[in-house]
């Protein structure tokens, strides 16, 4: 059985607008393209999602075990002309730029305090997780859309609110979207050795606060399209 993860009911339902009802903290099990997923609402932010998720995956669910792990939603692009406004992404790798030893302009040295966060599959996890969408989506019988974008994500507990920090972000990170969610999820996933895949519609400019940089409701019905899609497969 696949976990099927939104940070908020919104996205949830504009994911699956026949499944029931799901609020935060919540899952139900829904029969889509043919088979039984949980879906799962974990709240926004890292701590909703590593709370949910643990929780989620190392319980049976009518007896039936987790194994894959799909996280849905929406995300700000670090620049609309790689990740135009509406265009469905999946990560290909995820990072938490806020892991580590912070300097005087509040950039974060994931290795400054010696401690690695984890270790899987032999390696040690900093603030990155190099992940494989194509495979594990493969892995999961799930279809990539043509014209997906593979994209970096960037997962941050506070939103960024300025251009200025989108740039040091996108350079430091060499992210493409931004999001608060999407490395909790690939983490607890990776602990456990199961396949992942991460998608997201762009609903605005990160940094910007302009009311034309956002198209939150257009991103919602891009995250419609793209749940048909994956699980058309």
């Amino acid at each position: 059985m696949l976990l099927v993860l939104t940070a908020t009911a919104n996205e949830m339902r504009a994911a699956f607008p026949a499944a029931p009802a799901v609020g935060q903290g919540e899952t139900a099990g829904h029969v889509v393209g043919g088979r039984t997923v949980l879906l799962g609402v974990t709240g926004v932010g890292l701590l909703n999602t590593a709370l949910c998720a643990g929780r989620w995956l190392d319980r049976p669910h009518d007896g039936e075990a987790v194994d894959g792990v799909v996280d849905l939603g929406i995300a700000g692009g670090y620049d609309l002309g790689e990740t135009p406004m509406g265009s469905a992404c999946f990560a290909g790798a995820e990072t938490w730029p806020e892991y580590g030893l912070l300097d005087a302009h509040g950039a974060a040295d994931p290795m400054g305090l010696g401690f690695a966060q984890a270790e899987a599959g032999g390696s040690r996890i900093w603030n990155r997780l190099e992940l494989s969408p194509e495979r594990d989506a493969e892995r999961m019988g799930l279809a990539l859309g043509k014209g997906w974008l593979r994209a970096v994500g960037v997962t941050v507990s506070g939103v960024t609110g300025t251009p200025e920090r989108a740039d040091r972000l996108k350079l430091s990170c060499n992210g493409q979207m931004e999001n608060m969610e999407g490395f909790a999820a690939a983490y607890a996933a990776t602990l456990r050795g199961l396949p992942f895949l991460e998608v997201r519609t762009i609903s605005n400019l990160v940094g910007s606060r302009e009311p034309g940089d956002w198209n939150l409701k257009g991103a919602l019905r891009s995250l419609h399209d793209a749940a048909t899609t994956l699980f058309a497969a």
